[in-house]
């Protein structure tokens, strides 16, 4: 439930969605390399200058032989022209912008990959978290229970004393150790607290409230694990992707050098009065442009995008060996952590006998309270590392998990 909510409310996994939108809109602005642009306007003016009232005259197609007296040339008086204008631009072919949508739509495919090893990361941090919180309840059961034997035995050693047949410095003894135990068990309550936050946190959920209820804190079944990372892992993926993005601006600042080649169209009406169609013309065209040289500034552009891209691969390959390295290393990890619960829990059924036996010898009178108070205070201490081992085994079992997943 927990990693089900995270994965809705999570502020890292709705950030990367946002990024793969962004991106979406970036290679949707670049398909205008493909689409015709249309481009409409209506414009009034308004001259004496000879030349411009001239022109005004033959665009609304109303010349006259009275309109060539060199008096009326040279001073036509004040002239109107109101001109709607439909323009349209279509590309023919822009290598440079082709190779440019596809390094826009790689590059998405390259944040779709991130934004779903960004779950999967999420996923991994709330098991991670789960699992401190389980700790820390069993921390506090653990230290619940040592606190209830240290009275009893503090009880016990003060009952002596009344007797006659303890010290004082025996029932001071008794009584410090429930007072660490009593701050230790503070100490768990508040980690139950912040372990519950720290979840809440990943869950995206409003800070405050009560402690999260969880299940006991138990050992995972052992994961199988391959010998070798995934290359479909979404990160790898992600780089692969933002690899072909880059060399496909390479490609595209390369096409630069090659020409460009457009048409164009205009539709256009004239009138000496606002908001009349009186007279109509077109214009139909098609524009090949070639930039020969642009002071090296093309050169240096695909020396820079070249770079960008022997710096993403040397990446990829960096983010492959590491991953193997932290496969080998966490697969290590694991190992290491079952020999621990193994061992710690030999200690804790020997610390359980241990102090069977010393409770029995004190009763005798056999054994002194300091002797009873560190057999408690190491029975405890056990079941808290054999408990530490089990948390430990479980996140590492997690993160095998994480770096093992494949896109």
């Amino acid at each position: 439930e927990a990693v089900k909510t995270a994965l809705q409310n999570n502020s890292n996994v709705k950030m990367a969605e946002w990024d793969i939108k962004a991106a979406n809109a970036n290679f949707r602005q670049t398909g205008a390399a493909f689409l015709p642009q249309v481009n409409l306007d209506y414009t009034a003016m308004s001259t004496n200058n000879p030349l411009n009232a001239f022109g005004f005259l033959l665009q609304q197609r109303i010349v006259t032989a009275a309109d060539f007296d060199p008096a009326k040339l040279n001073d036509p008086g004040t002239s109107q022209d109101y001109s709607a204008k439909a323009e349209v631009k279509l590309p023919i072919l822009n290598m440079d912008m082709i190779y440019a949508h596809k390094g826009a739509k790689a590059q998405e495919e390259a944040l779709t990959y991130k934004a779903q090893r960004t779950r999967q990361y999420i996923e991994y941090e709330v098991k991670k978290a789960y699992s401190q919180l389980q700790f820390s309840y069993l921390a506090r059961e653990v230290l619940q229970k040592s606190l209830a034997d240290v009275k009893q035995i503090h009880q016990s050693v003060v009952n002596f004393q009344n007797q006659g047949l303890v010290q004082k410095s025996d029932v001071l003894n008794a009584q410090v150790q429930v007072n660490t135990i009593e701050t230790a068990l503070a100490k768990a309550e508040s980690n139950i607290r912040n372990a519950s936050d720290g979840l809440r946190l990943l869950m995206g959920l409003p800070m405050g409230g009560e402690a999260y209820s969880v299940d006991s804190l138990a050992q995972k079944a052992i994961l199988p694990a391959s010998e070798k990372i995934a290359p479909t892992r979404s990160d790898l993926m992600a780089l692969g992707k933002a690899l072909d993005a880059s060399n496909f601006m390479v490609k595209s600042a390369k096409m630069t050098f090659l020409p460009r080649i457009n048409a164009f169209g205009a539709y256009q009406f004239n009138d000496g009065k606002p908001l009349k169609f009186g007279a109509d013309s077109y214009l139909l065209g098609i524009n090949m442009s070639w930039n020969i040289f642009s002071g090296n500034q093309n050169k240096n552009k695909v020396r820079a995008y070249q770079f960008q891209s022997n710096r993403m691969a040397e990446e990829l390959t960096l983010q492959k060996n590491q991953g193997q390295m932290e496969l080998d290393k966490t697969k290590r990890d694991l190992n290491d952590s079952q020999v621990e619960i193994s061992k710690q829990q030999a200690s804790v059924d020997q610390a359980d006998e241990a102090l069977r036996i010393t409770a029995n010898r004190f009763k005798e009178g056999l054994a002194n309270t300091t002797d009873l108070l560190m057999a408690q205070a190491q029975l405890s201490r056990q079941k808290l590392q054999w408990a530490q081992a089990v948390m430990a085994y479980n996140i590492t079992r997690s993160y095998l998990e994480f770096i093992t997943k494949s896109e």
